[in-house]
């Protein structure tokens, strides 16, 4: 997650911003935060694309489609305004970790892992099919790995932004390496597409490498349609159904449910199923992965039976889940966690106060005698006038820094902010300094005392500032 620029929003519908997520083909996906405290994905529609009248339709109808989608393995799609300007929608936030970054950092999966993954993306398709939905841009940035199994993010939606594209300018959006071979050629998208996509991110998984290669997006293209895929490093036992996914034909390709049903996991004989959640780790991921996601606590212990009264009162526990259902509370990373709904983060806090006291000082200085009874502003031309240019950058860069705090409260301070501040003030300081010692032993004027307790305030604000390489610490 990154921070927020200046022409992204802080509000889209109910939902607070807090961070960037990403961008794609479709807008850029922002973290939000709802009225009640909960973490959601925001997708805001890019500009030309919102001012399509035929792509607002498409949109609208695919978010229809899309609030039916009801999965394990789906980020469920939760609010959406297609009427809005721009139109966005929102999606339950997933704190894992997108697929091709997993592989990228800890390299390929085994073959146990390769499977595991494709039984809840396979349950994913499922659910995503049977709303009427096809998926069309199923790859490896699209999967979320949470440690209960992954997440398929972005389905159904990318219909509306490629229609809008084949009419438009002629193009096919999708992703290189991962797009059937129907798409390319302009024959009908059916359910098997989505199967083709999801033998190619199996592939990538297991190899490190998509099925077709690498190299530009025609070249991919080319093998794709024409070409077998490259399937000599999938030795391993276990994953021949890749090759049946990639199957030019869609007819020849199995079909979800057979996919179901063959990669489904079998518990082993001391009753752990892969996706079930432990303290540390989750035993269908590799290792490396399951040690960077975010940590995971195990369901609370059923409550405690009454105690007698004379015995000090147990603690009050929190509903456990069913026996049946296995359940799972995210810790999110640090960097997204959520400040609270009533106050500001305590560095806002710490740090607003020194600034305005500061501003509020050099600017009562500026009227006040400094010095033999003259005050800066009888003085602007003579040896009094830098301490009005002083106290004006000085009071520049804290109006800067209030505006910062006040309008990204969740994101990292700016460096260039931070560093001019302590320029300003050292200069301020320094002026101050110089003007002492000119003096000697004639007695300073009010003014001087009041623009003295300025500088000291804005020394004191530089340490109370967020730091510029975090967000505040809430």
């Amino acid at each position: 997650m990154s921070g927020l620029q200046p022409t992204d929003p802080r509000q889209v519908g109910r939902y607070r911003i807090t961070g960037l997520l990403g961008a794609g083909g479709m807008g850029r996906v922002y973290l939000g935060h709802s009225p009640g405290g909960r973490l959601v994905a925001v997708k805001v529609v890019r500009p030309d694309l919102a001012e399509d009248p035929g792509f607002r339709r498409r949109f609208a109808r695919e978010v229809a489609a899309a609030r039916k989608v009801n999965g394990f393995f789906t980020a469920a799609l939760v609010d959406a305004d297609p009427d809005g300007s721009p139109p966005w929608l929102a999606t339950a936030y997933v704190p894992g970790l997108p697929l091709d970054k997993a592989v990228a950092a800890h390299g390929p999966w085994p073959a146990e892992s390769v499977r595991a993954l494709g039984a809840g993306l396979a349950e994913a398709l499922e659910a995503i099919h049977e709303a009427g939905l096809v998926h069309r841009d199923l790859k490896p940035s699209n999967v979320l790995i949470a440690p209960d199994g992954p997440r398929v993010v972005d389905f159904g939606i990318s219909v509306a932004a490629e229609a809008t594209a084949l009419t438009s300018t002629g193009m096919v959006v999708g992703t290189p390496g991962f797009m059937a071979p129907e798409q390319l050629t302009g024959k009908p998208v059916t359910p098997a597409t989505d199967v083709f996509a999801l033998g190619a991110v199996l592939a990538y998984a297991a190899t490190g490498v998509g099925p077709f290669g690498a190299g530009s997006a025609q070249a991919l293209n080319f093998r794709i349609v024409y070409e077998e895929p490259d399937l000599a490093e999938l030795s391993a036992p276990g994953l021949e159904i890749i090759t049946r996914c990639l199957a030019k034909d869609p007819a020849r390709r199995p079909a979800v449910a057979e996919l179901v049903e063959e990669l489904a996991l079998v518990p082993p004989a001391d009753g752990y199923t892969p996706t079930e959640v432990v303290p540390r780790t989750a035993a269908w991921l590799p290792d490396p992965v399951a040690r960077a996601l975010p940590a995971t606590v195990t369901a609370p212990t059923p409550p405690v039976p009454p105690q007698p009264v004379a015995a000090p009162p147990a603690p009050a526990q929190p509903a456990a889940a069913p026996a049946d259902v296995p359940a799972i509370a995210f810790v999110p990373p640090a960097a997204h966690a959520l400040p609270a709904a009533t106050a500001q983060p305590p560095a806002h806090h710490r740090a607003v106060r020194p600034l305005w006291t500061a501003v509020v000082a050099l600017a009562v200085a500026m009227f006040l005698p400094f010095s033999r009874g003259m005050d800066v502003l009888t003085n602007m031309n003579g040896a009094l006038g830098p301490f009005a240019v002083a106290a004006a950058l000085s009071e520049g860069t804290c109006a800067a820094a209030l505006t910062v705090l006040r309008r990204a409260p969740g994101v990292p301070f700016p460096r260039w902010v931070w560093q001019l501040h302590i320029l300003t003030t050292a200069l301020t300081t320094a002026l101050l300094a110089i003007f002492a010692n000119i003096s000697g032993h004639r007695p300073f004027g009010s003014g001087a005392w009041v623009f003295a307790f300025g500088c000291a305030a804005l020394i004191y604000s530089i340490f109370q500032l967020p730091s510029p390489r975090r967000p505040p610490a809430p």
